[in-house]
């Protein structure tokens, strides 16, 4: 792997962002491949299309006429339907939706693999990590020391070893797929998310008292350019925080109101786009869909022509 590219990498691993914003940032994590788009009404179907396929192939298919389309779709019922009754349930559907959003983590991973396991033991070792995501930097120091870089790969290596070690269940310094899954997409992971909010509160938490105060979310969000007007969803933004983020009202939040704003808990997005879709498409009303029932509104389900079909349409359904 070229030393720029490993560079560029460990900024993506790394959730570091350099530089301020020039527009609004999003610290919540939403669930893998979905787009914030809501349901504005039922001509729209982007966001079902991204929740039952997936972004990237809800996107970049458009060449399948309506007969292909559905048949391809009645494939992937047959796979939602666990338990062969011919019926796809909220449930089933649920499942199905999480399992999407997922897949693009498992595939990413596999992507950069054998970047990092340079001995091809099928384990990736910190060390291993380290050469080839800090190689160069450990090689050549000097050639970092005039940077002003916050975020800069003097702070970043010791930040990837604690998280390296979080993910590292087993202690033994090296990591399994699931492990390194784990390090590169930490909020994926419950045994991870004390570190995404410790990341978190490290990045914003600019006075280093341990808190992010409003001042500091703010910042964290737009970067205000002296004698400028703020937009208006700055004023939004800092009603939000005395209002819903800074929960004990003590002008600050602690790691746990951070837990709260960055990883909430009190939404199922893959439940509810599956409540959604069966009562779009449940015609008699049973709380289950019939293949039938799916294929006659496989629109909302797969996109058109007009909107791009799935690449899972395309793929062989045994890798779905």
């Amino acid at each position: 792997m070229g030393v720029w590219s490993g560079m560029y990498l460990i900024v993506m691993c790394t959730w570091m962002v350099f530089g301020k914003p020039t527009v609004k940032k999003d610290r919540v994590h939403h669930d893998p491949e979905l787009s914030k788009q809501q349901h504005e009404d039922n001509q729209s179907h982007q966001y079902d299309h991204e929740a039952f396929l997936g972004r990237e192939e809800a996107t970049t298919f458009d060449q399948l006429t309506p007969e292909e389309s559905k048949e391809r779709l009645g494939k992937i019922v047959n796979r939602i339907d666990g338990d062969n009754d011919g019926y796809v349930t909220t449930a089933e559907l649920k499942a199905w939706i999480k399992r999407v959003q997922k897949r693009y983590v498992y595939e990413n991973v596999a992507k950069v693999w054998s970047d990092y396991d340079l001995n091809k033991d099928n384990h990736i070792s910190w060390d291993e990590y380290k050469k080839a995501t800090y190689g160069y930097y450990l090689a050549n120091p000097e050639e970092f020391e005039d940077s002003n870089d916050q975020f800069s790969f003097k702070k970043m290596l010791p930040r990837d070893e604690r998280r390296f070690k979080a993910a590292d269940l087993d202690g033994d310094l090296t990591a399994s797929r699931d492990e390194f899954t784990a390090f590169l997409h930490p909020e994926e992971f419950e045994h991870m998310k004390d570190i995404v909010v410790l990341e978190t509160l490290e990045d914003i938490d600019k006075n280093g008292d341990g808190f992010v105060d409003e001042d500091e979310y703010i910042a964290d969000m737009f970067a205000h350019e002296e004698g400028g007007p703020e937009p208006d969803w700055v004023g939004t933004e800092r009603d939000q925080f005395s209002d819903f983020r800074d929960l004990n009202k003590d002008g600050k939040m602690d790691k746990e109101e951070i837990r709260r704003w960055i990883l909430p808990e009190d939404y199922d997005h893959a439940q509810a786009e599956a409540r959604h879709l069966v009562y779009e498409s449940d015609v008699d009303k049973d709380q289950m869909l019939t293949k039938e029932e799916i294929l006659d509104n496989w629109n909302m389900f797969v996109g058109s022509q007009a909107t791009n079909y799935g690449e899972d349409l395309t793929r062989d359904h045994d890798e779905l």
